[in-house]
């Protein structure tokens, strides 16, 4: 066992790589650290060391008007839950995400200690250098293949016939097709980043979450897979609604957004499709844990390494193995599956072994008969036809 070592609080704080402000009970600033300073500045910082808790509070919710996104009512939930409560705050031009959580001092008074996160916008800037990239792409090649089917229908020899002519012009179009795909579903990932990265995602859920009865929900799920082009127009087409096996609950309801989760089983199943073998079944299983619906879909694929198991959930991180790497992707699609989740207050994980297959589970809150009025009410002309609504 290594010798006790006595570490000096403040220089532990300061050598964190987050912000840390500590308020007592009275509203006093008591602790802080450089991380803290540094993002405040001088000006911001002397307030809320002269004024406490009240000054943060005002900087705090600038441009907010959501009463539950105020800073006092995020302190009142951190004051009476076991587990640091999320949320943002705005400064200077930026949403920055945050944490806020009880914490007890050696004297038995209870401090609320607030954690300002580094913002990382990598990510952001990954995809809109891939968005652009894409689009020169798209842009280039549908006009070069434009000019050849001109140029085909211009030149076509009478004798080889209008089979020929519409072979070539198919084969043309379909490179097209891949491109408007590729763009599209990449400015859907750019949206759906946005909105978490700026914290919209949480208010735009709540907005959106009623009633879901998960058996309606996956019966008309599975019968709009065949309206849509789920996986990449280059992988090889296939009936994969066939691979797909559900063991849903009739009787089980969620409180959710109808949009979002069939968005996010969508990327889910797209990536169960493409990292498995065909004609290998697709498992999807929902059951009840306590106050929350449990959703597993389970494939037999090719699974995930044991080293690369922390890059799942990374964005822009995709795993080495020569049967992925052949598939076209982006590597982001399960991180935005897992702040989706988490947006709308439930946990995803996952868990694998290589050349076994992979079982993805996210849990959602149950729909309760108390839920406030105001999450069914404005949505009370929802039905189970149109869960992708947007």
């Amino acid at each position: 066992m290594a010798p006790d070592t006595k570490l000096d609080l403040s220089t532990v704080i300061d050598g964190l790589g987050h912000g840390v402000l500590i308020f007592s009970s009275d509203g006093r600033l008591i602790k802080d650290n450089l991380g803290a300073r540094t993002f405040l500045g001088a000006t911001d910082y002397n307030t809320i060391r002269d004024s406490g808790w009240e000054a943060a509070a005002v900087l705090f919710d600038t441009q907010k008007t959501d009463p539950d996104d105020m800073v006092h009512a995020v302190r009142d939930r951190a004051l009476k839950s076991e587990r640091p409560i999320r949320f943002h705050i705005f400064h200077s031009g930026e949403y920055i995400p945050c944490w806020a959580s009880a914490i007890q001092t050696t004297d038995g008074e209870v401090a609320t200690m607030i954690t300002i996160d580094t913002p990382d916008w990598n990510a952001t800037s990954v995809i809109i250098d891939k968005f652009r990239e894409e689009m020169r792409e798209a842009i280039s090649s549908t006009q070069g293949h434009i000019d050849i089917i001109n140029k085909t229908i211009k030149h076509n020899d009478p004798k080889g016939g209008v089979e020929g002519l519409s072979r070539r012009i198919n084969g043309f179009t379909r490179l097209i097709s891949v491109h408007m795909y590729r763009v599209d579903r990449l400015n859907n990932m750019l949206e759906r980043l946005e909105k978490i990265r700026t914290g919209k995602i949480k208010h735009i859920l709540k907005e959106r979450r009623y009633k879901i009865k998960l058996g309606d929900f996956f019966e008309d799920f599975l019968e709009e897979l065949d309206e849509i082009m789920l996986v990449d127009p280059e992988t090889e087409a296939r009936d994969h609604r066939s691979r797909i096996q559900t063991e849903i609950p009739d009787n089980l309801a969620i409180l959710a957004s109808g949009v979002y989760l069939t968005r996010i089983l969508h990327d889910m199943l797209r990536n169960a499709i493409m990292y498995s073998m065909r004609g290998t079944p697709i498992r999807i299983v929902a059951i009840k844990q306590g106050t929350k619906a449990q959703i597993e879909m389970i494939d037999e694929g090719y699974g995930v390494r044991d080293k690369e198991r922390e890059r799942v959930f990374e964005e822009f991180k995709r795993a080495r193995q020569p049967q992925i790497i052949s598939e076209f992707g982006y590597g982001i699609s399960l991180y935005l599956c897992k702040h989706e989740v988490e947006a709308m207050n439930g946990t995803m994980v996952f868990d694998s072994t290589e050349n076994v297959g992979t079982t993805f589970t996210f849990t959602l809150p149950l729909w309760k008969d108390e839920t406030d009025s105001s999450s069914s009410s404005s949505n009370s002309n929802k039905t189970k036809s149109n869960p992708t609504t947007t």
